[in-house]
């Protein structure tokens, strides 16, 4: 495709975008850009957000992922991530709502203490910038490929330029912004794909029913794997209970994902949207992995080679095999895909960096415009930075090795939230920065030997209780009431 017709279809994207940011930031106070007005109505909150789940990854990964598995076993983490999302509407909404929270973190520092609650904000902070990093650097590439490449640009400017587009429409309206932009994110990552769907059934010159059996019938049509628990990393009960911790890690104590509900009037109407996005990322989820089936068969049908890395099937055969309308509307769904899930992370990072390090009690409206602006500068230009690191790496190995220690982050966060929120046990505050430190190191290390000195066991996702449950233990080894 050509690169200016690229451009184009960006220009006016964010013209859109910038559009909408300027009347949503319209006569905003400096608290709205933390939880927003708590007038936005609960349905436009819960589809916005179906776009910031998904995100890049999922965008151009998930079919691709398919492709190499030869499986569609995801799907028992999707089912999983439904369980997760239930019991965050029962118990971690109720609690944040009671407790009037701007930063989700404050729970901990009302729980434990001041060193407990800044370990968490800095995990939160560590874990986000390296996670919207990833997800941003793997659209990057598409954009590079698409635009900057042909035109001698390097990829800095690519980063650069991405990054300041995200920063551009966040900076003044925050949560109350991203909420509306997300609407028109979402709609445009959903229309991309079902576009793509109907595009490829036309061109194999199928009927509905037709592709429908096509992609039941194929071998690489199977949603469970109930084989080998010990030894399979896909077997289904290890999915399903890894896909409910990580939406309660991800999500449920992710300031990221939550701030968006705070934003909200009520707790009722809160539960209403964590519900009805959680059912629609079922069937949606769904739709996403038997677009990597069906791509399969397009190649297999058209003599295509699977290309050696699998996250470059989208793109490759969007942009070179189908016609130029798929093109357009892939990248129109990239962007928003990428950018629904990088501008809510800027906004979380702003929020948790103003909220738990700097401090926004006792301090004039006018100090806390200025220096949230600058902070969220700041959050930019680092996001901009991971952008050129990961380039420069430029290896599959080390950017995922990267990406998963981020996730690592969250498993002392978990460990905290299940102390706090279902014992009453009292910690010694001092503590905890050491107890989340030894529990990171410890999961990455069991991780790697885990083949060895558990008998040829491999981990999943559920690595996420056992990072948890470290964290658990060292907290009640370190708990007052034990050395009273």
């Amino acid at each position: 495709m050509n690169p200016y017709i690229v451009i184009g279809i960006i220009a006016a994207y964010f013209a859109i975008i910038l559009v909408v940011s300027r009347l949503t930031s319209r006569n905003s106070q400096a608290g709205d850009f933390y939880r927003g007005n708590k007038k936005t109505p609960w349905w436009v909150v819960a589809f916005g957000m179906i776009g910031t789940t998904l995100s890049g990854v999922t965008f151009i990964s998930v079919p691709g992922w398919v492709a190499s598995s030869a499986k569609m076993t995801y799907f028992e983490v999707i089912l999983g991530n439904f369980l997760g999302y239930i019991l965050i509407m029962q118990v971690l909404l109720p609690l944040y709502y009671r407790l009037n929270l701007t930063s989700i973190y404050t729970f901990i520092e009302q729980r434990f203490g001041f060193k407990a609650y800044k370990t968490g904000a800095v995990l939160f902070l560590g874990s986000k910038i390296i996670g919207a990093g990833f997800r941003l650097f793997i659209i990057a590439l598409v954009l590079q490929m698409a635009v900057f490449e042909p035109l001698g640009l390097p990829f800095a400017l690519n980063a650069i330029l991405s990054v300041f587009l995200i920063w551009a429409y966040t900076f003044r309206g925050g949560v109350k912004t991203i909420i509306w932009t997300d609407v028109i994110q979402t709609a445009a990552l959903i229309f991309a794909v079902i576009f793509t769907i109907g595009a490829i059934q036309q061109e194999l010159g199928w009927s509905f029913s037709k592709m429908t059996a096509e992609i039941t019938h194929h071998p690489q049509f199977q949603l469970f794997d109930f084989s080998h628990f010990w030894t399979n990393g896909n077997n289904f009960f290890k999915q399903f209970v890894s896909g409910a911790l990580i939406t309660i890690v991800m999500t449920g104590i992710d300031q990221d994902m939550m701030q968006k509900n705070l934003g909200l009037k009520t707790l009722r109407t809160a539960k209403k949207n964590f519900f009805s996005f959680s059912l629609a990322l079922v069937p949606v989820n769904f739709i996403f992995l038997c677009l990597g089936v069906l791509f399969v068969i397009f190649m297999q049908q058209k003599g295509i080679p699977l290309p050696s890395k699998t996250d470059a099937i989208y793109p490759q055969l969007a942009l070179q095999y189908l016609p130029q309308a798929v093109g357009i509307c892939f990248i129109v769904g990239v962007i928003a895909a990428a950018f629904s899930s990088a501008n809510s992370a800027m906004i979380a990072m702003t929020t948790s960096f103003m909220v738990d390090i700097y401090g926004i009690k006792n301090r004039s409206e006018a100090t806390l415009r200025r220096t949230r602006q600058l902070v969220h500068g700041a959050n930019a230009a680092v996001l901009a930075a991971v952008l050129v690191m990961f380039e420069a790496f430029n290896n599959d190995s080390v950017v995922q090795a990267v990406f998963k220690f981020a996730g690592y982050t969250y498993g002392p966060l978990l460990g905290l939230f299940a102390v706090g929120i279902m014992t009453k046990l009292r910690i010694r505050d001092a503590a905890v920065p050491w107890i989340a430190i030894f529990s990171i190191v410890a999961t990455v290390l069991t991780d790697k030997y885990s083949t060895v000195i558990l008998g040829g066991y491999r981990f999943g996702f559920e690595i996420l209780l056992f990072n948890g449950l470290i964290t658990v233990l060292g907290l009640w080894l370190f708990s007052l009431r034990r050395h009273k």
